[in-house]
């Protein structure tokens, strides 16, 4: 497998080494000793998976601790533009991000330690996504920006007019606006 550090400590993009044959292919998701080696020194507790459509934006979303999450996240049918938000106060990346494409086809994965906020835009109908989590989900410790604040300067590579949103992601608010417990 190969591991790419991003611009933003912590932040690394997964590609694993994939066998292909007559039949099609294989490789290993998820390798507990691999990942260890490669920095992810993270106990998964929970797997979670999502199919959404076209025009879908999903986040940007975080646990505050005690139940703040790591999160390893991959597409298995479909595509998406992945991003992470560095929310860490202390941090010289504070406020910036990170964006990957994750498709079935590249088969990358996006790895993120708590103190991020997370969100992900559908670019294909019919995609799921999966991740693997470090912590339970607590309702009482959801935190969040809005997807769509101009300050974070993200290209979701959609038509802002055409997304799909949830109403609880519609009213999270801007990031000037947001108190970080990272």
């Amino acid at each position: 497998m190969k591991v790419t550090t991003t611009a933003i400590e912590g932040l690394l993009i997964i590609e694993p080494r994939i066998f292909p044959d007559d039949r099609g292919f294989f490789f290993e998701s998820y390798n507990k000793g691999k990942y260890q080696e490669a920095g992810i020194d993270a106990d998964f507790v929970q797997d979670n998976q999502s199919v959404s459509q076209k025009g879908a934006v999903r986040g940007l979303h975080a646990q505050a601790p005690p139940f703040a999450q790591g999160k390893l996240v991959r597409v298995l049918q479909g595509r998406v533009l992945d991003v992470a938000v560095d929310i860490r106060k202390n941090s010289a990346t504070y406020g910036l991000h990170v964006a990957v494409e994750l498709s079935a086809e590249n088969n990358l994965q996006f790895w993120m330690p708590p103190g991020f906020v997370h969100g992900f835009a559908v670019l294909e109908d019919d995609t799921i996504f999966s991740y693997k989590v470090t912590n339970f989900y607590d309702k009482a410790s959801e935190i969040g920006v809005l997807w769509n604040d101009p300050s974070l300067g993200i290209g979701w590579g959609i038509d802002d007019r055409q997304t799909l949103i949830s109403a609880k992601d519609e009213i999270l608010p801007a990031f000037k606006d947001f108190i970080s417990p990272f």
